[in-house]
């Protein structure tokens, strides 16, 4: 059996009707395949059609202003991918006349492209024989030759790529690599594979061994950090509020929020008061009540942030503030924005 025949025959069987594999025009693909990190397929569609609509070439998205791009971003999470493609957006657009890079070396010097994602381009649309690796691929391959070095080990990201670089279609890279990655998403899933109906199974180590639910091996995340934000959400009486920009590095620079207190543990309304911080936003006096009853936890990889939202009435504020009406033109982390979805309804 070959591998690469039996995948590539499987994926034009069965492959997903998506927008992106209708052109192989660099600036789709790459859209495409920065939204697509840490992002399911069905999440990005949307997304996709609407920034393609809004920019429909890299100079259209190179004018934009960047918290329009953040602003159209939110919801996707990630914002440096967001901040990334802006900032490689006008490289190509002002230093490369549009033309976006044709080979596989070249596309790794651009902001935001790795190795993944400059496979994935140079493949599809300059049929460069570079194989891609992603959580997909990783788990294929370590399930179908029984590969147990961890996939997020240096090891292990050198072992897989070499190893899908020996069984890439140099004839259709770009069709290799897409049928792949399609098969890890539909077939070979994390749980519950179509062991019973795969066309690759009667090679398949781990089917063999029985260890298809032990592959692919990942080194444990480090220690999770437990983090106590309180977001001060300010309503004067002529119903104006304050939000301003993140500034500094962090993966939520560059987007707005309320006045934030950050605390080594929860706190109630009694201790939020007695915090020096909040006496010098709010000299005067002022009404405050806890929006969300019951504690939010927003996920990231290395983070949980456990969220409260203070409505903070006051008459007036010393602070620069901004109509209640202009908030949601601002691009926010999906955590305020989930709230203010609660609580402008």
């Amino acid at each position: 059996m070959n591998f690469s025949n039996t995948l590539i025959y499987w994926y034009l069987q069965k492959n997903r009707e998506l927008p992106w594999r209708r052109t192989k025009n660099p600036y789709f693909i790459w859209l495409s395949e920065i939204m697509l990190q840490q992002t399911r397929v069905a999440q990005g569609l949307s997304y996709y059609s609407k920034f393609t609509d809004s920019f429909p070439t890299v100079f259209d998205l190179a004018n934009a202003d960047e918290s329009t791009v953040l602003k159209m971003w939110q919801g996707l999470g990630y914002y440096s991918r967001a901040r990334n493609l802006h900032f490689t957006a006008k490289y190509i657009a002002n230093e490369l006349h549009g033309n976006f890079p044709a080979t596989y070396s070249e596309l790794l010097k651009l902001k935001g492209i790795g190795d993944y994602t400059a496979s994935a381009i140079s493949s599809i649309c300059f049929n460069e024989d570079a194989a891609v690796v992603d959580g997909n691929v990783y788990r294929v391959l370590s399930r179908y030759f029984g590969v147990t070095t961890p996939i997020n080990s240096s090891a292990g990201i050198k072992e897989f790529k070499a190893l899908a670089q020996t069984l890439i279609d140099k004839s259709q890279p770009g069709t290799f690599n897409q049928a792949i990655m399609d098969f890890g998403a539909l077939h070979c899933k994390p749980q519950n594979p179509f062991c019973g109906t795969c066309p690759i199974s009667v090679s398949c180590l781990a089917l063999e061994k029985q260890l298809i639910k032990e592959l692919p091996v990942k080194i444990k995340k480090t220690k999770v950090r437990h983090r106590f934000f309180n977001y001060l959400v300010v309503v004067t009486a002529d119903n104006k509020t304050i939000i301003s920009e993140r500034k500094g590095k962090g993966i939520w620079q560059g987007l707005y929020q309320f006045p934030l207190i950050e605390k080594d543990k929860s706190i109630d309304k009694n201790e939020l008061i007695a915090c020096q911080e909040f006496t010098n936003l709010f000299p005067n006096n002022t009404t405050l009540s806890l929006f969300n009853t019951k504690e939010i936890i927003h996920k990231l990889s290395h983070q949980h942030l456990h969220t409260q939202f203070w409505i903070v009435k006051t008459t007036s504020v010393s602070q620069e503030n901004i109509p209640w009406s202009e908030v949601e033109k601002f691009p926010v982390p999906v955590l305020i924005a989930n709230f203010l979805e609660e609580y402008l309804t």
